[in-house]
């Protein structure tokens, strides 16, 4: 859970980034005023807080013309406007934090040199994200303006990498374009050692702020592009929400990857199966072209590296006019000189001409490293609701896709199965019908998949319960409906397969 929103102040600031010495003291501090997603949401009310989301702060500022700390704390960091300097000082342990850096002093004013914003962890912890004035992710202004070094907040692509992450214990994790570091928060709550690098070294100093003020362990910090900074070193788990833009050049580095067409994604998906332990993730968020006489999918499974089980979940498509105008907005360019606006937008469908790019998807990308001689490669079109966290989601799909591996049809018919949690079957018909026209199993969590199943894949997702094998309830489906029991046997593993591998089924084991 995070607070969007923007601040007053445009642009990067020009002073120095704050240094993390007293960073307990503040955090106390924070804490105790109640300047976090729970204490703001108490504060601001329902209606204040979900305008901050979308980055109107004219509710807030209405909501915090008190002088307890949190409303000093809230206009402080959050809206970024200036506070009295006793004011400030009932809120803060005032000295620390301008020794700091945290906030500059000027006459019987403070003000803040970063954007504080705080964000509720996974198990409820109580974090705060660091970055430069004015950049929350969703600003109405968009990034006109701004320095092309500026650190971002915290978006909604942050925060769905970090829903879909796979969280198990890990030896080592690498957040690789850090930014302002909420990837590497997440995995220091589960891995060992963190490494966390950016092409920007103010980024670098963000997540050390972004660490710091969450109480969170430090991690190695390490500018440079790509994997150039870990050299050959490997991970148990890899993420990154890259500069993922498809965009003609690199005119901001916080966006626009700097290589042609969709190349940097590809690049980051490829070389990353040689940095992966045994068993290891790695999860992407991506852009991707759909090329002129091209499958995505095919364009997409040439990325998969040797050795691992991929899954590629497509969540958006956009034509090439939609998608040059949503970065255009995001650069603030729909504000410019009209000229220099057409100017720019030509250079967007020129270069997507150039390249015979009809349409960008986005969506994300999981590896996993198996060493298989028989790899999964799995890319589908996904733009349904889904439910986050997906993260052990991710998981089973690829713990699925191991047993589907080991097991033929006979060792298939041989196993338990039992239906999974929250699956429910809907029938679908015409009013008053005998019988229905087809019956759907539904998943109420995680990815909410529907499966149209015939009468028999029903009747067979119903008694799965884990105590007979899958050969003999066929056997029992067989007689009941006077069919040949072999011939059953003989055509039923393939939607058996399909209900595991979609997760409506699990195997027990017994």
């Amino acid at each position: 859970m995070i607070v969007g929103g923007t601040g007053h102040n445009g642009g990067v600031s020009t002073t120095s980034l704050p240094a993390p010495h007293h960073a307990a003291r503040l955090r106390d501090a924070l804490l105790a005023a109640a300047f976090t997603a729970d204490g703001l949401l108490d504060l601001l009310g329902a209606p204040a807080y979900a305008a901050l989301a979308r980055s109107e702060t004219v509710p807030a500022l209405r909501a915090t013309r008190g002088q307890g700390p949190l409303d000093t704390l809230v206009r402080l960091f959050l809206l970024q406007r200036p506070v009295g300097y006793e004011s400030a000082r009932a809120a803060l342990p005032l000295d620390e934090a301008l020794a700091d850096g945290w906030v500059v002093r000027a006459g019987d004013e403070v003000r803040a040199t970063v954007d504080v914003r705080p964000y509720g962890g996974p198990e409820g912890q109580d974090w705060f994200i660091v970055s430069d004035l004015g950049c929350a992710v969703g600003g109405a202004g968009g990034a006109s303006g701004r320095d092309e070094a500026m650190v971002l907040g915290v978006g909604g692509a942050s925060t769905t990498l970090a829903g879909i992450t796979v969280r198990l214990p890990a030896g080592s994790a690498l957040d690789l374009g850090t930014g302002s570091g909420i990837q590497a928060l997440h995995a220091a709550q589960h891995a060992t050692r963190v490494t966390a690098t950016d092409l920007n070294p103010r980024a670098l100093d963000f997540t050390r702020l972004t660490l710091a003020l969450s109480g969170a362990p430090e991690a190695e910090l390490r500018t440079g592009s790509l994997y150039a900074p870990v050299g050959e070193e490997t991970f148990d788990l890899i993420v990154s929400n890259p500069p993922f833009v498809i965009s003609p050049g690199a005119r901001l580095t916080y966006r626009d990857g700097g290589m042609g067409g969709d190349d940097l994604c590809r690049t980051l998906v490829q070389q990353a199966g040689e940095r992966l332990n045994p068993g290891g993730y790695a999860q992407f968020l991506a852009n991707w072209q759909h090329v002129e006489g091209e499958e995505w999918q095919d364009r997409l499974r040439s990325w998969v590296p040797r050795g691992c089980d991929a899954w590629i979940i497509q969540r958006e498509v956009q034509d090439i006019t939609q998608y040059a105008e949503l970065w255009l907005r995001d650069a603030g360019d729909h504000h410019s000189d009209p000229a220099r606006y057409a100017e720019r937008y030509e250079a967007w469908l020129d270069e997507f001409e150039a390249r015979r790019t009809t349409a960008v998807g986005f969506g994300w990308i999981t590896l996993r490293r198996t060493d298989s001689d028989r790899p999964s490669i799995v890319a589908e079109e996904w733009p349904h609701p889904v439910e986050q966290p997906l993260g052990d989601a991710v998981r089973g799909h690829f713990e699925r896709q191991d047993y589907l591996r080991r097991h033929d049809d006979a060792a298939l018919l041989a196993d338990r199965f039992r239906l999974a949690d929250e699956v429910v079957q809907e029938q679908v018909g015409l009013p008053g019908a005998e019988d229905p026209e087809h019956v759907v199993l539904r998943q109420n969590r995680g990815m909410r998949r529907a499966t149209k199943v015939d009468t028999v894949g029903a009747g067979f997702a119903g008694v799965c319960d884990g105590e007979l094998p899958a050969g003999r309830i066929l056997d029992a489906i067989a007689q009941l409906i006077d069919e040949d029991p072999v011939l059953l046997r003989d055509r039923t593993p393939e939607a058996i397969r399909l209900l595991v591998e979609q997760g409506f089924l699990e195997p027990v084991g017994k």
